[in-house]
């Protein structure tokens, strides 16, 4: 039990789905921006987006339900965090989901500003959207070729969300930022959990190629 008197699985699947879905602000509201066509904050309407990529988002929530085996409690937390629900975009969330990438220039509102913040962010987030996926799929146990492709339909759905990278490229961002510290010698890592990233990236390789 953890000290909140909770099962410590419950107290993991919560952890878990807060990794999953905390990049998911960042694909919503960078796919907001990337949709206006302008990078002009003043044209972003979360809501608008949302109403019409109502397919995407209940894709990308049923895969990570299906890999993950998140229960109804566990997938209520992406509406809990708020991305799902209209809200304003500022020139300040794009900062933080693009790593601070740009610096605070003076005109951080500026279209060209604004659309790197959302090429950068929409890798950014998109990779951290992968490896959390991946990894509680991993410690929900699931079947490697079940799990893999249904994250195939998330990462999918959430470039197609974002306006951003194609899978393709969000996989090699993947290996190269998180996959080669999971199989690194001294990584916490189990020789299991080894053995189930590489059969995860195996089938997302088969599915979105090299």
């Amino acid at each position: 039990m953890t000290g909140d008197g909770r099962p410590v699985e419950e107290f993991t699947a919560e952890l878990l789905a807060r990794e999953v879905f905390g990049p998911l602000g960042g694909v919503v509201e960078i796919g907001a921006v990337n949709a206006t066509g302008t990078w002009r904050l003043a044209h972003v309407s979360l809501g608008d987006f949302l109403d019409g990529r109502g397919a995407e988002v209940d894709v990308l929530l049923a895969g990570v339900r299906s890999a993950c085996a998140f229960d109804s409690t566990t997938m209520s937390i992406a509406w809990d965090l708020g991305w799902l629900r209209p809200h304003d975009v500022t020139a300040a969330s794009l900062l933080l989901w693009s790593g601070g990438l740009t610096g605070v220039p003076a005109e951080l509102e500026s279209p060209a500003v604004v659309r790197h913040m959302c090429q950068v962010g929409a890798a950014l987030q998109l990779t951290r959207l992968l490896h959390a996926s991946v990894t509680a799929a991993v410690t929900a146990r699931t079947e490697a070729k079940r799990g893999a492709r249904a994250l195939a339909a998330v990462l999918t759905a959430a470039c197609a969300l974002s306006g951003g990278p194609r899978p393709s490229d969000v996989l090699r961002l993947w290996r190269v930022a998180h996959l080669v510290h999971v199989l690194r010698p001294g990584s916490d890592a189990s020789d299991a959990g080894r053995s189930a990233f590489r059969a995860y990236e195996h089938v997302l390789t088969a599915t979105f190629g090299d």
